[in-house]
């Protein structure tokens, strides 16, 4: 990523001109560590998306300027809607939008390019999140359209097997007549303990909460909370150090506050706020929830007012106070994220294609635009390969 905005065919004469000086590698960047840094980008490619994408793209970036160069582009990869490394990085796991299964690919330690390992069936459709088990044997996966989760074996090669297991959530639709006739889990998260799984339900609006098994890779029901009616809960992200875990709601664009119990699994709601600006009077989802190392700030993005909402977190309760909006510069924000160093925040817009690099001040919270700006083509979500370890 340069400064300004930089063309697909700008990025990739600029990769093919480094790789020329570098034969049989991709051009990369040195984080602290010394260890290559480099960014996953999947975005949708089907006209039933309404998208323009050619599926998963890596990028190698600058420690430095957080500048990012194009170095791959991963050939026949329908709507990757989520990706995920391994904790050490030598693995890349993908689910596809609208499709039934997740794919596993090695990650070069050197140039960060993926070679296709195998594919696995998820049991269900339309896979729009993943999650690895704390001992690494394991993935586990949101169906969303067949409204199930599933658990995936990972092989000691670092390959998956065929989902082992298969949950259908259950309960009442919500009121909504289009996004909620049945069940959507969106999201699924281990908590910090690795002992369960919470995974909000769109359709349902219900947050469940499973019990995991770390030695057989199961789950089992432990408990759920409704949400507000129509609120459709999506994704959800734990306090780093508190008992507080926060949902942002797609459907009627807010965020709730959850105190959680670690013992039991059980989600108190405690507080509901909008993500939306007071002076917005348009159309908007939310769609993802990001939080600042130190628990101090939360981030939830609008897709319609098409800017992240930025909240401060009471250090002693975890409740939410309004501290601004932050413009995106793209349409529909749909996935947003720290780099694992938090140096940068970025945006993917999806019908911007755009990737916006903004920062994040510590003190505040607040976010600014940097001026780097990559433009890729219906961008749904990044994975970041680690720079500490």
């Amino acid at each position: 990523m340069t400064q300004g905005t930089i063309s697909r065919r700008t990025m990739l004469e600029g990769a093919a001109a480094l790789a020329a000086l570098m034969p049989g590698r991709a051009a990369f960047a040195e984080g602290a560590t010394g260890k290559p840094r480099f960014a996953y980008v999947g975005c949708f490619t089907t006209e039933q998306r309404k998208a323009r994408g050619d599926g998963i793209n890596v990028f190698a970036i600058d420690a430095k300027t957080g500048a990012w160069t194009h170095a791959q582009r991963v050939p026949d990869s329908v709507n990757p809607s989520f990706l995920i490394l391994s904790r050490d990085g030598r693995f890349l796991y993908v689910v596809h939008g609208d499709l039934d299964y997740a794919d596993a690919f090695t990650v070069d330690p050197s140039t960060g390019t993926l070679t296709a390992l195998n594919r696995a069936a998820t049991g269900g459709k339309n896979g729009v999140h993943l999650a690895i088990d704390p001992s690494n044997r394991f993935l586990v996966v949101a169906n969303y359209s067949s409204g199930s989760v599933a658990v995936l074996g990972i092989r000691p090669d670092g390959g998956l097997s065929d989902q082992h297991q298969l949950i259908p959530l259950e309960g009442t639709p919500g009121p909504h007549r289009v996004e909620q006739t049945a069940s959507h889990p969106h999201h699924v998260v281990f908590d910090p303990s690795g002992r369960f799984v919470i995974v909000p339900d769109k359709g349902l609006d219900r947050v469940f909460v499973f019990g995991w098994d770390a030695a057989a890779g199961r789950l089992t029901p432990a408990e759920s909370v409704d949400s507000r009616p129509g609120a459709g809960p999506r994704h959800l992200a734990f306090h780093p150090k508190l008992p507080v875990a926060w949902v942002v709601n797609e459907l009627d664009s807010t965020a709730t506050t959850y105190g959680w119990d670690a013992a039991t699994g059980k989600l108190t709601p405690r507080q509901v706020i909008t993500t939306l600006p007071s002076t917005f009077f348009g159309a908007s989802t939310a769609a993802e929830i990001a939080v600042s190392r130190d628990g101090r700030s939360v981030y939830c993005s609008n897709r319609g007012s098409d800017d992240v909402a930025i909240f401060s977190a009471d250090p002693a309760t975890g409740l939410l106070t309004p501290k601004g909006w932050e413009p995106t510069q793209g349409r529909d924000p749909r996935f947003i994220a720290f780099d694992p160093e938090q140096a940068f925040f970025y945006a993917a817009n999806e019908q911007g294609d755009t990737l916006v690099q903004l920062r994040a001040d510590p003190s505040s919270g607040a976010l600014s635009a940097t001026g780097q700006t990559v433009k890729t083509l219906s961008p749904v979500t990044i994975a970041f390969s680690a720079t500490t370890g």
